[in-house]
């Protein structure tokens, strides 16, 4: 059984850790590789790896710097096949579900590429007599990202390319569960001609995190996870003098109107809350029709719909979703669907006890789908992470506009309508960080930024695009003039414009 290395200072390296821990096959139960926990020296040693990389690389031209984005977009496009398949095998995500993943994450760097325009400053002409000012966004340093086992290679993406770009060098800690996606993507980073040290990957978990965290030559982490967990990395991080952004759970409820098309809706239902097995931080799952006729409606469109989810291994080219990630998160899943049932949700399909032949030790639950919750149940409150749709019945659109307030999560929200009027107040209003009119998943492109408000983020910045080049580059702005322009003796009153 193969055992997954680190890559420190342009070179693969076999951990020395006793701790290890294994990497499965979530569609068959069995282990198929072997993953070290690395050593407190081991992360030590990328961060200095990264440390001595970084000035040179920093002082390289952005032009030179997005030339190697360029390539590395140009070998992961041609190896896009390969990636997904290490998605799925690890993972579980069907394989066309595993290439949208991977064409996201190209798509930000792609956004990468542009860094010489990115990085340009302001200059204004004289400010004061002969005065010049202009400003000049410089890298941080070194920097890390610690990432979910949810989309193992397009959230890395997220971070390192545009953070590289800038002239930082990087240190990567992604999942435990599924962590070849990235160590394949680091090859082809490392083919486009990265210099060494510039990337770093390093596998562990929370010892490793807290080394991140805690590394005083580390200057700004990024995370995405759960929130109790991004509230403990946030906090941490802050309390060490990190620069941090933090993405947290969601709760994404989506509002069907009267006035919706009924089939539309359950479509986008049925992608948004099963696709990918509902491993999505911006899966939608809580459905919220206006109306007893309208959530009548809603129902006996998506009974059918769920009780037909074509559900196998990603080798299945017609499987629609695959297994859940772990055996421990697929319990967790079903210790969910317990709760609903024991606090009087309504059941109306039950995902429990799915098996498939020749896979019965996957990891596997059946779409689920629960009419009649209530906002006090676990099964509302809770983020489930898995292929369980909840739907809330509300009597009045100002009542399913109260009831995603009510929540503490605010990553993303959807309303599904004709009514331009209810969708301009929608988006105006609604106090949520990712908003889709008629788009049940509004996750933005690459050149706009990602982040959700309340307890789905924790620092300043969003994540990516224009949010990201400010994140992970620091401001500098510089007034100059000339001896020329100098006039004899001291000035004592405050520099002005007068």
């Amino acid at each position: 059984m193969p055992t997954i290395q680190n890559a420190i200072g342009g070179k693969l390296v076999t951990s020395v850790s006793t701790r290890t821990q294994p990497v499965y096959n979530p569609a068959t139960g069995e282990a198929i590789a072997t993953l070290p926990l690395s050593t407190n020296d081991e992360i030590n040693a990328a961060v200095a790896a990264a440390k001595a990389a970084q000035p040179a690389w920093g002082n390289t031209t952005p032009m030179k710097r997005a030339r190697v984005m360029f390539k590395f977009k140009e070998l992961l496009e041609k190896h896009a096949d390969e990636l997904a398949s290490l998605i799925s095998l690890e993972h579980g995500k069907v394989h066309d579900d595993a290439l949208g993943e991977l064409a996201r994450g190209i798509d930000c760097v792609d956004f990468a590429c542009g860094i010489p325009q990115l990085l340009k400053g302001e200059f204004s002409r004289n400010v004061g007599p002969s005065i010049d000012s202009y400003s000049d966004r410089q890298p941080l340093g070194v920097v890390a990202g610690i990432t979910p086992f949810n989309f193992p290679a397009m959230v890395p993406m997220w971070m390192y390319p545009l953070a590289i770009a800038c002239g930082n060098a990087f240190i990567l800690k992604p999942s435990e569960r599924d962590p070849s996606a990235p160590m394949f993507a680091y090859q082809l980073l490392m083919d486009a001609g990265l210099p060494a040290g510039v990337m770093n990957v390093i596998h562990g978990d929370k010892e490793a995190v807290d080394a991140i965290l805690d590394h005083p030559d580390i200057k700004a982490v990024s995370f995405v996870g759960s929130t109790p967990i991004a509230e403990y990395v946030y906090r941490r991080g802050t309390t060490a003098g990190k620069r941090m952004q933090a993405l947290g759970g969601a709760k994404n409820h989506m509002i069907v109107m009267p006035d919706a098309d009924m089939d539309q809706a359950a479509d986008a239902l049925m992608g948004a809350g099963y696709g990918s097995a509902g491993e999505r931080c911006m899966a939608i799952s809580v459905a919220v029709p206006v109306g007893e006729k309208t959530a009548d409606a809603l129902i006996a469109r998506l009974k059918p719909r769920v009780e037909a989810l074509k559900i196998g291994p990603a080798t299945d080219k017609d499987a629609q979703m695959g297994p859940i990630v772990s055996k421990a998160q697929r319990d967790k899943i079903v210790g969910y669907i317990d709760a609903g049932v024991e606090a009087g949700a309504e059941l109306v399909v039950d995902g429990r006890g799915f098996s498939l032949q020749g896979y019965e030790n996957g990891f596997f639950v059946g779409g689920t789908l629960f009419d009649h919750v209530k906002p006090d149940m676990k099964i509302y409150r809770e983020e489930i992470f898995g292929p369980v749709l909840s739907v809330v019945r509300a009597q009045s659109y100002q009542d399913a506009v109260d009831l995603i307030h009510g929540h503490e999560y605010a990553n993303g929200t959807a309303i599904f309508t004709r009514d331009g009027d209810a969708a301009r107040e929608f988006a105006d209003k609604i106090e949520v960080g990712m908003v889709g009119i008629n788009v049940p998943i509004p996750v933005p492109v690459a050149y706009h930024s990602f982040g959700g408000w309340k307890r789905s983020l924790f620092g300043d910045h969003s994540i990516y695009g224009p949010e990201g080049v400010h994140f992970y580059t620091r401001l500098k702005t510089v007034t100059t003039r000339w001896p020329a322009g100098i006039k004899g003796g001291a000035e004592f009153s405050f520099p002005s414009q007068k």
